[in-house]
């Protein structure tokens, strides 16, 4: 026995199945450091044995994890919106794919996982997956969104599923769902997906999960605007391996008019609140200067704005008073903050929302649970611009629920039948 116990003969005992370059892209490191990790020269990391551990199970947690009800993977994860939505009704993550290494920071600074994150899914073995009872992917959006599209056009560049680097993506996840057939699936995108290319993307969507993949599919434009101070409308498509009675119908949405206020997700900016960094702490805290535009900023945005308001167009700022709702926040916020700017009364220069509020925005602080924010402001803007309205998806997860434990259920069922 080596230096680091049973690691040696763990990883011995996996490349007797899976080759040392599908187990080292499964941890994201090269050959060499699996080969150092086997002869015990250097110390992996913590997850490491229970990982190695699980790549010799049918990839079933259930021995390790009896309180939770079901399994999840975690698609193009970003910061992980979607995976607090059903690890709220008692999932169980086993498996993460993100891309970006700043909001992988985000994730792992959030979440305690006994599993590495899968950088580039298009490369990962399906045999390194695990099988688990829900797939959730929020597969990239700039594709098919109204403001990829136009930049895309003005640059003469594809979109849709022309764009050979994230358009496609939906295809590994179609890969993924035929070979481990999971009792369900969440898939979310932009609003815009259904009518993109004259609804042709949408409806190759819908057969490809429905007529090819053979799964009961729904889908659902939603707006978080029902939760949360924000327009913000996504579609949310939701398939079962077997017929359900599933439906949209229980779905409990607050009235949009009885919903939260710009107001509700604020910091004072009188000094009754006492504020953790980046801002000014102490009794008297305050919101940090940098977040107010500047006369030059201010200006230039009320002078562009008023430009296309002259042509007819509805380019400009968007401007958040008291008992408002917010535009849509989106990845570029960090940019000028234009889309969401928050008023400070006759006289002031409005300001930008903080990294915080942005958090509260999204729904992704709940209950007094601040979400770790560890990256810039740049960063966390195009983090939770990009990321999904939490709330809504404990709520898709909540009525989904009851249709995977059926589905899990009667598997289990067939299969002691069989036995």
């Amino acid at each position: 026995m080596n230096k680091n116990g049973t690691i040696g003969s763990l990883i011995t005992e996996v490349n007797s199945i899976y080759s040392q370059k599908e187990v080292a892209n499964y941890f994201g490191v090269d050959r060499r450091t699996i080969q150092r990790w086997e002869i015990g020269e250097c110390t992996p990391p913590p997850y490491a044995r229970r990982t190695l551990r699980q790549l010799l199970l049918p990839f079933n947690l259930s021995a390790y994890e009896p309180e939770r009800d079901f399994t999840f993977i975690d698609l193009f994860a970003g910061i992980g919106g979607i995976r607090l939505g059903f690890e709220a009704h008692g999932g169980k993550s086993l498996f993460t794919s993100e891309w970006n290494e700043q909001a992988v920071e985000t994730y792992r600074a959030n979440f305690n996982d006994d599993h590495p994150i899968v950088g580039d899914i298009t490369k990962a073995p399906i045999k390194l997956i695990p099988d688990h009872d829900v797939l959730l992917a929020g597969f990239p959006c700039q594709p098919f969104s109204i403001a990829g599209v136009s930049k895309k056009n003005s640059l003469g560049r594809e979109h849709g599923f022309q764009c050979k680097t994230q358009g496609t993506l939906f295809f590994d996840v179609a890969r993924i769902i035929e070979a481990k057939r999971p009792a369900a699936f969440l898939l979310e995108n932009v609003k815009n997906l259904v009518s993109h290319d004259q609804g042709r993307t949408f409806k190759v969507i819908k057969e490809t999960l429905k007529d090819e993949l053979g799964y009961d599919m729904h889908y659902k434009v939603i707006d978080g605007q029902h939760f949360v101070p924000q327009h913000r409308e996504r579609i949310y498509m939701v398939g079962f391996r077997e017929k359900t009675n599933f439906t949209w119908d229980d779905l409990k949405l607050p009235p949009l008019e009885k919903g939260p206020k710009i107001e509700n997700i604020l910091h004072s900016e009188d000094g009754t609140e006492t504020l953790e960094e980046p801002f000014t702490a102490g009794k008297n805290a305050t919101v940090n200067k940098k977040y107010i535009l500047s006369d030059h900023l201010w200006k230039y945005l009320q002078d562009y704005a008023a430009k296309h308001q002259a042509k007819g167009n509805g380019f400009g700022f968007g401007l958040v008073k008291k008992g408002g709702i917010a535009r849509t926040l989106s990845a570029r916020y960090y940019k000028d903050g234009s889309e969401v700017l928050i008023d400070r009364g006759r006289g002031k220069n409005p300001r930008r929302l903080t990294p915080r509020e942005c958090s509260r925005l999204m729904g992704f602080d709940h209950n007094k649970k601040k979400f770790k924010i560890t990256v810039s402001d740049t960063q966390a803007y195009k983090q939770f611009g990009n990321a999904v309205v939490v709330p809504v998806i404990k709520e898709i997860a909540r009525i989904m629920k009851p249709h995977v434990m059926a589905l899990k259920a009667e598997a289990t069922s067939k299969i002691k039948m069989t036995a």
